[in-house]
């Protein structure tokens, strides 16, 4: 097939506008990453948004957002006990929340499922937490040319259906780091977004954690914004919040719990969907220093399954 009929000019291109949903952070079309390390607020501020969405409630400053459906997805928090009960003190409507049952066949980004769960419930958010568990088997997030192909497939999604796509990821243990450089995997992963957020905890006052788009290609990079959390898993908005990521991420504070940290290790081992033997995983959380107890929980909380073929024990998400 000759390629001379797909060439055009720009001129022939429909201009548009971007479509906020919080301008400048999360746009409707694109793809938002939502990145920090465990226990930061990450799933309690995207669940605020998700009820902000399907009510119409003001989430941020006073004025309140068009109300549509929203799609949560998550392979880490148990629906009945911890994202139902965040979704109701967050004040959604959650007749407009949806979420699809793969406990039977992992969903996965590239997975024609999707475009049919947007067309079926035509909603403007859809959420992945945590985005490792849904890369399907086999893709290996800290390559390229594996990463590259999943990411522009969700970017045409999000296009395709003016839905905003956000993931929910973890960060790297490079502490050191600066924060562009605390993604989890290639890259490509933050290359393919148009807007990344990073969550962390203002270590001078424990409840509070600061919002820093750390990459903006829609609009002006946004001001920090600071949101406090409180026992309940309440969550309020402070405002705009001076204060520097970097040293934010570097400071010392309160550190994860070690059940946290376990659950860490295991997405960043089994979030891909993909069989693992069970010895190569206890001994690698050893090396870590986490405790069996610390692991079992972990698992549990996760929804790992362990089954045995050939006489040999494997462990599954």
């Amino acid at each position: 097939m000759s390629a001379v009929k797909n060439i055009h000019t720009i001129s022939e291109v429909m201009g548009c506008e971007t479509e906020w949903l919080w301008y400048p952070y999360i746009a409707y079309g694109k793809v938002t990453i939502i990145m920090g390390d465990p226990g930061e607020g990450k799933t309690t501020l995207a669940l605020n948004i998700a009820a902000a969405v399907s009510s119409g409630k003001a989430f941020w400053k006073e004025e309140g957002i068009p109300v549509s459906d929203v799609v949560f997805q998550t392979a880490e928090d148990g629906l009945s006990d911890t994202v139902k009960p965040r979704l109701l003190a967050a004040g959604a409507d959650c007749n407009r929340v949806f979420f699809y049952d793969d406990s039977e066949d992992i969903i996965t980004f590239t997975d024609e499922r999707i475009p049919e769960i947007l067309s079926f419930t035509g909603c403007r958010l859809m959420i992945f937490d945590p985005l490792q568990a849904f890369l399907g088997q086999g893709v290996d997030m800290h390559r390229a040319n594996e990463i590259r192909p999943v990411m522009s497939r969700l970017a045409s999604l999000a296009a395709e259906f003016n839905c905003a796509i956000v993931l929910i990821g973890h960060m790297n243990k490079n502490m050191t780091a600066k924060a562009a450089y605390r993604a989890v995997g290639s890259i490509d992963l933050t290359a393919a977004a148009r807007s990344v957020l990073i969550v962390a905890r203002d270590k001078s006052a424990p409840e509070v954690r600061v919002i820093s788009q750390i990459k903006s290609s829609l609009a002006p990079e946004g001001k920090n914004v600071a949101f406090r959390l409180s026992e309940d898993n309440g969550l309020s908005y402070i405002g705009e919040y001076e204060s520097d990521i970097d040293e934010l991420l570097l400071g010392i504070g309160s550190a994860p719990t070690k059940r946290d940290l376990a659950k860490e290790f295991l997405m960043s081992e089994l979030g891909n969907g993909q069989p693992k033997l069970a010895k190569l995983i206890t001994d690698k959380a050893a090396a870590l220093d986490i405790s069996s107890s610390s692991l079992s929980r972990a698992k549990s909380q996760l929804g790992v399954k362990s089954f045995k073929k050939d006489n040999v024990w494997f462990v599954q998400i």
